[in-house]
């Protein structure tokens, strides 16, 4: 009688330890939870779900560059724009169709950082003038006399203007971008920093060929 009135007792008690074990379980793996979905916040380089790193990976670099390369771009767009109506040579027509189709991308890619990054972008048209920035100090930007002097070239003399001129303001944007590609920190600015190097590294050398054979 007593065997059989002790054997529910131990059972029991091992039921109730078994339950506890698996609530506590529970309970424990709820709050691991909890602590996953609160660390999804953007702070340090992380990003919010559905946002890139990249996207709110950045410095104070990566904002000057955008910034500065910016109406840099344009204004190679603008000096591109003259030659399609007053070149004569045709490589010099294609360069300036060449750099437009490169160029204007990057300006609208480097426009939407400075809208991820919650930084003011240089408005459309004003090439020379980045926000708090004097134009000038940027290397290889043309003064308004420099543009005024390439609009009133003609014919070879223009070509010639024309590829002095865009193989400095490439050597500026050269520099630029090596300044990014050392001090940047946001992996899409640098990437296309490299971009802008090599490609107009090889426009350069294009255009210097094109100068001797004029």
């Amino acid at each position: 009688m007593m065997r059989t009135s002790v054997l529910p007792a131990a059972i029991l008690r091992r039921s109730l330890l078994t339950g506890a074990a698996i609530t506590a379980t529970l309970v424990l793996s709820a709050c691991g939870g909890d602590t996953s979905s609160s660390s999804s916040g953007g702070h340090d380089g992380m990003a919010p779900s559905g946002t890139p790193a990249s996207a709110v990976t950045f410095n104070d670099a990566d904002v000057t560059f955008a910034q500065s390369m910016i109406p840099h771009h344009q204004q190679a767009l603008q000096m591109a724009a003259i030659a399609d109506g007053r070149a004569s040579d045709a490589r010099v027509k294609d360069l300036g169709v060449k750099i437009k189709a490169a160029q204007q991308p990057e300006i609208n890619t480097m426009n939407e950082w400075m809208t991820a990054w919650g930084k003011p972008a240089p408005m459309p048209g004003m090439s020379t003038s980045a926000p708090g920035m004097d134009h000038m100090s940027m290397p290889g930007m043309m003064s308004d006399a420099d543009m005024a002097e390439l609009m009133d070239a003609k014919g070879a003399a223009f070509d010639k203007l024309f590829l002095t001129m865009m193989i400095s303001h490439h050597e500026g944007a050269i520099a630029m971008a090596q300044q990014e590609t050392a001090q940047g920190s946001n992996p899409d600015a640098k990437a296309l920093a490299q971009k802008i190097i090599t490609d107009q590294r090889a426009e350069i050398a294009s255009m210097k060929e094109i100068l001797t054979s004029l």
